[in-house]
């Protein structure tokens, strides 16, 4: 048998809020809060990173979306084709100036 949501549990999110926002003044107030120190903060975020990434079907699941968002992209998927076919074209052109044999027929074998 299910229970009934009572008391704070039943209230408004807003209202939930609204309260535990007062809280969260008072303490700084009185002096009980805790500040997390930049390497407090650090740390913990490197802890929670951690125990999230030894989850390898949830590490998984999401690099294929973020792969999946960014291809739909087709602008930036299409830039960075370009600048990987320039960045190729640059290497043979260097290859073909650096010493490389400068026969053409030769240069098609050492590419296959």
């Amino acid at each position: 048998m299910a229970q009934s949501k009572r008391g704070f549990a039943a209230m408004d999110p807003a209202k939930q809020k609204e309260i535990a926002s007062k809280g969260g003044k008072a303490a700084h107030q009185k002096g009980t809060a805790h500040e997390f120190s930049a390497d407090e903060a650090r740390a913990a975020g490197r802890k929670g990173g951690e125990a999230v990434s030894r989850d390898r079907d949830h590490m998984a699941r999401i690099g294929r979306a973020g792969g999946e968002a960014v291809s739909r992209d087709r602008e930036h998927m299409s830039r960075i084709g370009r600048e990987g076919g320039e960045a190729r074209g640059s290497r043979a052109r260097q290859s073909r100036t650096s010493g490389a044999p400068q026969d053409e027929e030769a240069g098609r074998e050492s590419r296959q």
